[in-house]
């Protein structure tokens, strides 16, 4: 007898294949049987008929390091199908890092991740293992580069000794036997933008030779995302081991239609070549991240202080007006989109309250300062800890993307402590298949799942998640297609997805009759 058997139900399997009715027998914790199983018996058995039943939906890019932490973590992936999630994105990892630059790689992750917990153990990946609470869905790690690079040097340093590169590299050695899935970078944040290529290698010379995943938030996605594409797959010629390009991209109008082609021939080109490269995307034409990610590189040079120093002095101000005039050699967000469409979603000080999710050139009618002024008096005053939503991209490249067999859907959810959320958070599955897929019909119902489970699972080597087939892991997603809905806006992010009728992690009800159990079903998924 089978513990649970969802009976009469279109499978979806992940694979990418048609659909096709069958039932699903799910015991200990696992799939049993995918097929006809008239004569099945279980304790438990679920009428699924005029029902879609499919692998639990993978993330393999959030930024919840943090927020596993908070009370009632779990809702907003859950109402989506998300089962399994991978933090430590974009070289921004909650650890591993030590007592000396604990404060300012805190305060750097803060935008990003929130605030993380004073009883966190960042010394190791294991500590940071140890220290999560019990968990509603699966959740696995990667270690940032960053995080790595500024535990060892700090954010000063735009050169790095020996010493460095050598502890950099016990630090990786480290936190892949702890169990990390594999490297995050992030070469448009600091301390990571100083890397030469050359002494990017130097530094990921762990992995080379390995099937140890390195994933990259590259150094430019807007005019130079070309470049930025072939440097990566500089890389992994270098390195010879998969290289996953993040939220790939093409910021600015003047871009759209024409970076993106060229960045999936180079992808498929090299992949022709045997390079292990691909990609992701998030089906939204607005990101989030630091205000900060508007500077130039050079800006970010020597801590946050010295940052902070930099904007408050004029005569930088008014070089950082020319640079931001000129556009070139950096992702100049402010350009690409507009100060219209850059919107402030977490500011701290109670006076700069009034101008959360207002867009600069609002906030600065408002203070009656021009947009550039009123963006480096905000940094200064909230010490460079502002987050933001830009709206830069275009949602035919998203759509070309998609249909690339090179990628898989992920959110890039950034999860502030206070403030405006980006949608995506609570609705970034949903928003696919009810925007992409249903409406649209960019892609088809097989086809975007498996880009949303067996795919992803194998760009991070996921034993046993991403497929309906026996012998993997009984995660399961059972919804009316019609039914999906993202209830989250620019305007009312928090609001749970609807549409999933039952949820499952591990073979534990997450959601039941669609109503979240409070089940904490997730388990702790480290490489093998």
């Amino acid at each position: 007898m089978f513990d649970i058997l969802l009976r009469g139900g279109t499978v979806i399997d992940g694979t990418g294949r048609a659909a096709f009715s069958a039932d699903v027998a799910i015991e200990k914790g696992s799939i049993a049987a995918v097929g006809h199983l008239p004569d099945a018996a279980a304790r438990q058995t679920v009428d699924c008929t005029g029902l879609t039943v499919t692998p639990g939906f993978i993330d393999i890019h959030r930024h919840a390091d943090g927020a596993a932490f908070r009370p009632g973590f779990g809702a907003w992936e859950l109402c989506q199908g998300l089962t399994t999630i991978v933090n430590g994105n974009c070289g921004l990892s909650a650890a591993p890092f030590g007592p000396a630059n604990a404060a300012a790689i805190r305060a750097y992750l803060q935008p990003i991740t929130g605030t993380l917990p004073e009883t966190l153990d960042s010394g190791s990946l294991a500590g940071y293992f140890r220290s999560l609470p019990p968990l509603p869905v699966n959740m696995g790690m990667l270690v940032g580069a960053g995080t790595l690079r500024a535990d060892a040097a700090g954010y000063e340093l735009t050169e790095l000794n020996d010493s460095h590169f050598s502890a950099i590299h016990r630090a990786m050695e480290k936190a892949l036997a702890d169990g990390a899935l594999g490297v995050s970078l992030g070469l448009g944040y600091a301390p990571e933008c100083f890397y030469s290529t050359s002494d990017l290698i130097r530094a990921l010379q762990p992995v080379a030779g390995t099937k140890i995943p390195v994933t990259v938030h590259m150094r430019q996605e807007g005019g130079g995302v070309v470049a930025s594409v072939q440097e990566m797959i500089v890389v992994a010629r270098a390195l010879g081991c998969p290289v996953h390009i993040s939220h790939l991209k093409a910021m600015g109008r003047d871009n759209w239609g024409s970076k993106i082609p060229q960045v999936l021939s180079l992808l498929e080109q090299a992949r022709s070549e045997g390079l292990a490269v691909d990609c992701d995307v998030y089906p939204y034409t607005a990101g989030s991240t630091q205000l900060l990610h508007i500077l130039p590189p050079d800006f970010l040079t020597g801590g946050m202080e010295a940052v902070v120093a930099r904007l408050r002095d004029k005569e930088t101000r008014k070089e950082l007006a020319a640079r931001i005039e000129s556009g070139s050699g950096f992702d100049d967000i402010a350009k690409l989109a507009g100060w219209d469409g850059i919107y402030l979603t977490s500011l701290h000080c109670p006076e700069d309250h009034p101008y959360q999710g207002k867009n600069l050139m609002e906030i600065a009618a408002l203070m009656g300062q021009d947009p550039l002024t009123v963006c480096c008096e905000l940094l200064v005053r909230e010490h460079g800890q502002i987050t933001m939503i830009d709206f830069m991209a275009s949602e035919e490249d998203i759509c070309a993307i998609l249909r690339s067999p090179l990628s898989c859907v992920i959110s890039d959810a950034t999860y502030p402590t206070e403030g405006q959320l980006h949608p995506r958070v609570c609705g970034n599955v949903t928003h696919l298949l009810e925007h992409f897929v249903r409406e649209k019909d960019a892609l088809s119902w097989e086809s975007a799942v498996h880009k949303l489970t067996e795919k992803p699972a194998e760009v991070l080597g996921l034993k046993g998640k991403g497929r309906l087939a026996a012998g993997y892991d009984a995660d399961v997603c059972v919804f009316a297609p019609e039914a999906l809905h993202e209830r989250a806006g620019y305007t009312d992010p928090r609001e749970l997805s609807a549409g999933m009728t039952h949820v499952l992690v591990n073979g534990v009800f997450a959601i039941r009759d669609g109503a979240l159990t409070g089940e904490t079903g997730g388990k702790v998924i480290k490489a093998s």
